[in-house]
């Protein structure tokens, strides 16, 4: 190759990586290749009534996460927020006639409020610590009426983790498959099939699972009366479907089925 060639051939190469880089630098700042932290999402004061005016009120877990990502406290059950939250209660308003609070509530294991918010969201399990204390005010809580959504965690490991707590919750209980068949499935939308929601990975990796989260679980934990306690979305991601679901990339069928759960899980929570 001619000394002129190759300088040609090197300068080719060079304007291909440089906008191979910027295109994934455009990419990561816009959530296509890392989900945005809550830093990333503008907030606006909540100038709502609270939650107790309400007929619903969407209410996310905060819990310990020990450990760094990215050189910061991990913060494991701020995955997606707020903007899942909120695109997904714009659903809820639209699906329903529930008076629904339109900004999502947090709180803790401890806080005080914890009694008078009957339905829960918790993502990222497989980093969950709950103390014994926490452990204790949960089993209250849910054998009070209480309902927990979990969500967002794949593979053995951290299957593992979630399992270990929640037995410090349940010690005693068994986690089951819920069947298509359960009312939870059909107690607002009728739910025929179930299958994997995936996160917004999918679009860059073409896979539905993560890790080695290869099959999808929708598995529960009952109460004395049969009714579910905590439903448990194992290697899915209905947050990113619900977060990224004005994103035309992102298939509409795993939207859908995210939008159409989650309204059932409520519903099932406010007559079960």
């Amino acid at each position: 190759m001619a000394h002129r060639d190759r300088w040609q051939l090197f300068a080719t190469l060079g304007l291909a990586m440089a906008l191979l880089l910027a295109g994934a630098g455009w990419a990561f700042q816009q959530g296509r290749f890392f989900v945005p932290s809550e830093d990333d999402e503008s907030d606006t004061p909540d100038t709502e009534p609270p939650p107790s005016q309400f007929e619903f009120a969407w209410t996310r877990l905060a819990y310990d996460s020990p450990g760094y990502l990215f050189g910061r406290n991990r913060n494991s059950w701020t995955t997606d927020y707020p903007k899942a939250d909120r695109q997904f209660l714009q659903g809820v308003l639209r699906y329903t006639r529930l008076h629904a609070r339109q900004r999502e509530t947090v709180v803790r294991p401890l806080d005080s409020e914890l009694f008078d918010l009957p339905f829960l969201y918790v993502v990222e399990v497989g980093y969950m610590k709950f103390s014994d204390a926490e452990a204790a005010q949960m089993r209250e809580y849910l054998l009070r009426g209480g309902f927990m959504v979990v969500d967002d965690f794949h593979g053995t490991q951290e299957w593992n983790n979630f399992e270990t707590q929640i037995k410090k919750v349940f010690p005693n209980r068994r986690i089951e498959e819920i069947p298509v068949s359960d009312p939870i499935f059909h107690c607002f939308f009728d739910i025929h099939e179930l299958f994997q929601v995936p996160g917004l990975q999918w679009l860059y990796s073409g896979r539905t699972y993560e890790k080695d989260g290869y099959n999808a679980h929708y598995r529960g934990i009952r109460d004395d009366d049969q009714r579910i306690m905590v439903m448990i979305n194992f290697n899915q991601d209905l947050g990113d479907a619900w977060e990224w679901a004005d994103l035309p990339q992102y298939p509409e069928p795993y939207t859908s089925q995210a939008y159409r759960l989650g309204v059932n899980y409520i519903i099932y929570s406010l007559t079960h």
